[in-house]
């Protein structure tokens, strides 16, 4: 098969940059393909991505050597524009790359930009509306869209220009399960039945594994894979090394083929394969039977961050108790934005010092205007919010923003200092701490995170500002923390050290408010759930109690974690033993003890 991409020898370096951002990377993509591409944070997935839609070398200032072939044509040969005809690209910052107010007109923009008959303008609008499904945001202002709505017209627009080549930088980042799974059959559609090619940066694996024939992983700028999802995520050791996770089902197998219970080979990618596999194993002769203590005590789990544990890093929050009075409290309360948007209603709710609440649900459920009522960046229309004893009514935001510090969904909206210390010491000298003090604890701060103190915060990757800016909240120690969407754009690596960090500021009692996509973070992490669809709260409870409730699930577009799944698979169909388990740690100490049973 002909290659519609290739990248020869490639390598890059920003103007001012003192590494490489790839180094002597070397693929090619044929025509037809569904490739996916993950690494760390900084490891060059996003200037791969430029480099094949062109933006590398004609829009990014820098050193290339090697050349990047589009369709034979050499990059630095033709124009962007050249380039653009043939490959449609959606960036990792959705908000850049928008250039009309509203919906309609931004899939206009890009048809009668490249010249598309006017008369095939309507349908083609039609149909890559109606491909990613957002048929009804037709005629609405882009700026009423929550993040993942955004995301989706994005990619409309893309489609609606009819490329041979798609490249995506993490296009799912923003999105709920579902609505991620959507996009990924969407992709995978186009590719099957229209033919393009789909090349698409990813932290999320689970995806990548299912939908994608070839995975490729880089780390500080070279290519350290490139193989099927089943070879590659064989190396699961390896991948956290470098920073990156494998699909959870994927560490069960490789954790019970570490343990000897088989032979080494390539994992298990679902949760039906992953079943199948621990079914093997365990044997028909405890099929249906209850393994007495396996359930009570699976494992001896000593701490979330011991990797020597079966393969897990992670374990479960503790429950927390619910002494005393909540420090902040939802009482009948109900908002609309003036121009539409996701409105809210009849929200009550509440929240302990020493909590981690998740709040999950679909994209436009009105999960961000509730972090905003929360802050006091928005008045309730009706009811109250009280948080530290204050009604937002009543006080100014400032006097709010002195009790509850936010991490908004996009960090770039918050970064306002030319150096990562002086941005993260900036909160703490507005509220009157020393100089000497707050660069102190700025410091030691920014050192806990892994970050470089003078290097400016625009300079560093996605994944990096998102860290400068979750250091910026946690700095001040507040009594709440409001975190909107915190692990979005970060690597496996790094969405550990922040969520360690927010478990230790829990534990500290601070409030933690996470809303939250990614269901594995928020089934090892938070202490409850609360559940949102169209601006209600439909439902509330502890991790295990909300993932088990399959129609809630449904109406709220969330899907549970691979490990609770696959617990819930083995319990109905292996042993009672699984029933509740949500670590993979668990998942593989009471696979090993019925093993060891049979």
């Amino acid at each position: 098969m002909n290659s519609i991409i290739e990248v020869k020898d490639v390598t890059f370096t920003y103007s001012g940059a003192q590494r490489h951002a790839l180094e002597r990377v070397s693929l090619a993509v044929a025509e037809g393909e569904f490739v996916g591409v993950i690494g760390p944070s900084g490891a060059g997935k996003s200037t791969l991505a430029g480099v094949m839609s062109g933006a590398v070398p004609h829009h990014f200032a820098g050193e290339l050597y090697g050349a990047c072939l589009v369709d034979g044509k050499d990059t630095c040969e033709v124009t962007l524009t050249d380039v653009s005809r043939l490959v449609g690209s959606v960036l990792q910052d959705i908000d850049a790359q928008f250039v009309a107010s509203n919906v309609r007109d931004e899939l206009l923009f890009g048809l009668e930009n490249f010249g598309v008959a006017h008369d095939e303008i309507p349908a083609r609008m039609q149909q890559a509306l109606e491909t990613v499904g957002i048929e009804d945001l037709r005629d609405r202002e882009i700026a009423t869209l929550s993040g993942g709505q955004k995301q989706k017209v994005a990619i409309a627009a893309i489609l609606a220009l009819r490329p041979r080549v798609l490249v995506l930088d993490e296009p799912t980042a923003a999105l709920d399960p579902a609505s991620s799974t959507l996009v990924f059959e969407t992709l995978c559609e186009v590719n099957r039945s229209a033919g393009i090619t789909v090349v698409v940066i990813e932290q999320k694996v689970a995806l990548l594994s299912e939908y994608c024939s070839r995975v490729v992983v880089l780390d500080q700028g070279k290519m350290v894979f490139d193989d099927t999802p089943r070879k590659v995520f064989s190396h699961g050791e390896r991948l956290r090394e470098i920073g990156v996770d494998s699909p959870r089902v994927a560490r069960v197998s490789n954790s019970l083929a570490a343990a000897g219970l088989c032979e080494l080979g390539e994992p298990a990618l679902s949760v039906d394969e992953a079943a199948a596999f621990v079914a093997r194993i365990v044997g028909e002769g405890v099929r249906g039977a209850v393994v007495e203590g396996a359930c009570a005590a699976p494992a001896v789990l000593s701490s979330p961050c011991d990797s020597s544990i079966d393969g897990d890093s992670v374990v479960a929050a503790a429950s927390s108790a619910r002494t005393g009075e909540p420090v902040a409290r939802f009482e009948g309360v109900g908002y609309s934005y003036p121009g539409g948007g996701a409105s809210v209603r009849a929200l009550d709710f509440e929240v302990f010092p020493g909590e981690i609440v998740g709040i999950v649900g679909q994209n436009g459920a009105g999960k961000t205007t509730f972090t905003k009522l929360l802050n006091g960046l928005l008045k309730p229309a009706e009811g109250n919010v009280v948080v530290a004893g204050l009604n937002t009514r009543e006080v100014p935001t400032s006097r709010i923003a002195r009790h509850v510090s936010t991490l908004f969904q996009n960090p770039d909206r918050q970064i306002c200092k030319d150096t990562v210390l002086d941005e993260v010491a900036f909160g703490l000298l507005l509220q009157d701490v020393s100089l000497d003090e707050a660069s102190a604890r700025a410091k030691a701060t920014c050192e806990r995170f892994g970050l470089p103190l003078d290097e400016a915060p625009f300079s560093l990757s996605r994944g990096q500002r998102q860290m400068v800016a979750l250091a910026s909240v946690v700095v001040g120690e507040p009594q709440i923390i409001v975190l909107d969407e915190p692990t979005s754009g970060l690597d496996y690596r790094e969405c550990m050290t922040v969520m360690e960090t927010v478990r230790d500021m829990a534990a500290a009692g601070s409030a933690v408010v996470m809303v939250c996509h990614d269901m594995e973070v928020v089934s090892d992490f938070a202490n409850r759930l609360v559940v949102m669809a169209n601006g209600e709260i439909l439902g509330r409870g502890t991790c295990a109690d909300v993932f088990a409730n399959a129609d809630l699930m449904q109406r709220a577009f969330v899907e549970p974690p691979q490990a609770i799944a696959l617990a819930k698979k083995l319990a109905a169909e292996v042993s009672p033993a699984f029933a509740g388990l949500s670590e993979v740690s668990d998942i593989v100490a009471v696979s090993k003890e019925l093993a060891c049973r049979a």
